[in-house]
């Protein structure tokens, strides 16, 4: 009796041939890339002022952002001053710092308003967000 010590397949592929596997990988990569960059971020449209005497601050912080038409938005979301007033009522009772974010074209007297409303309400932090040069 005669026994084959190395059997061999003999039907069938006897190597795997990767080329096309690595396109097809690349292209999937390619696509991904390509839709992923259309995504548009949500947010405000705001030119800040540039200064050189900004810092970064680091803590949680409320944002009451005043567009170049002089829309105001309290933390993204379009709000009337009355609305805002008692928004900054709540904010004065959790203590918590107030970034006003306003654009260039923004009205000064609209900025002002804010800064006051909030002293008034008894927020102590109040800080303007602008570029660092």
């Amino acid at each position: 009796m005669h026994f084959r010590r190395h059997m061999e397949l003999e039907h069938g592929l006897k190597e795997i041939d990767i080329a096309p596997l690595i396109d097809v990988v690349f292209l999937l990569i390619i696509f991904f890339m390509l839709t992923s960059s259309f995504v548009m971020q949500p947010g405000i449209k705001v030119n800040l002022p540039k200064a050189v005497t900004s810092e970064v601050i680091k803590q949680e912080r409320v944002e009451v952002v005043v567009s170049g038409e002089n829309v105001t938005y309290f933390n993204g979301k379009v709000v009337t001053f009355q609305e805002l007033k008692s928004l900054i009522k709540q904010v004065a009772k959790r203590n918590q710092p107030i970034l006003i974010k306003a654009d260039k074209r923004a009205s000064l007297g609209r900025v002002v308003e804010i800064w006051d409303l909030s002293r008034d309400l008894g927020i102590s932090q109040i800080n303007i967000a602008t570029n660092q040069e």
